[in-house]
């Protein structure tokens, strides 16, 4: 008798198990892999004009980065459109070297002593993932010392790095903005 229980039980196990499973295969996509920043560096105090250097390393594991994004958020003004710098072929499935951004606007004359700016970065590849974001915040002062003698950390202290790019985002003094009115 036991023997009927037990493979009364394995059928009724299994007819449980059909009638529960999903019908045909199931295939689990494959994990999708992005690049990744693993190293960035950049000073986080200047004057208003500086040309403020912005080092990244980042990889990805399929070859396929395309575009540095750089967004800039500011108080007092808000989030700025991103802006983006399309990668060289050689640079997509591994990179180590700066973006550049001239800070000088074209838009103001002068941002004010202490503005602070927010500078972030990742990177996207051909399918749409993004990696890592990473924050760099900066101020403009104008009695900093010389911004442009800094020592570079590790790994970016060995040699000559390429360009990658230049950051096309104008600021604007959000003291002069509003309707323009002056009180008439």
């Amino acid at each position: 008798m036991n023997i009927k229980r037990v493979v009364y039980f394995i059928g009724l196990l299994l007819a449980v198990m059909l009638l529960i499973a999903p019908r045909g295969w199931v295939q689990s996509k494959p994990e999708a892999k992005g690049p990744t920043i693993a190293h960035a560096f950049a000073v986080d105090k200047g004057y208003y004009g500086y040309i403020w250097k912005i080092y990244i390393e980042a990889d990805d594991p399929n070859g396929d980065m395309l575009k540095i994004a750089s967004v800039v958020d500011q108080p007092g003004y808000g989030r700025y459109p991103p802006d983006f710098i399309y990668l060289k072929r050689e640079n997509q499935k591994y990179l180590k070297g700066y973006i550049q951004w001239n800070t000088y606007s074209s838009k103001t004359a002068y941002l004010g002593e202490w503005t602070e700016i927010t500078l972030k970065v990742s990177i996207i590849d051909k399918a749409g993932n993004e990696s890592n974001e990473v924050i760099f915040p900066f101020t403009f002062e104008s009695g900093v010392k010389n911004p442009y003698q800094y020592k570079l950390p590790s790994p970016f202290d060995q040699g000559d790095l390429p360009k990658l790019g230049n950051i096309h985002i104008d600021l604007f003094d959000p003291t002069l903005m509003g309707d323009g009115d002056k009180g008439e």
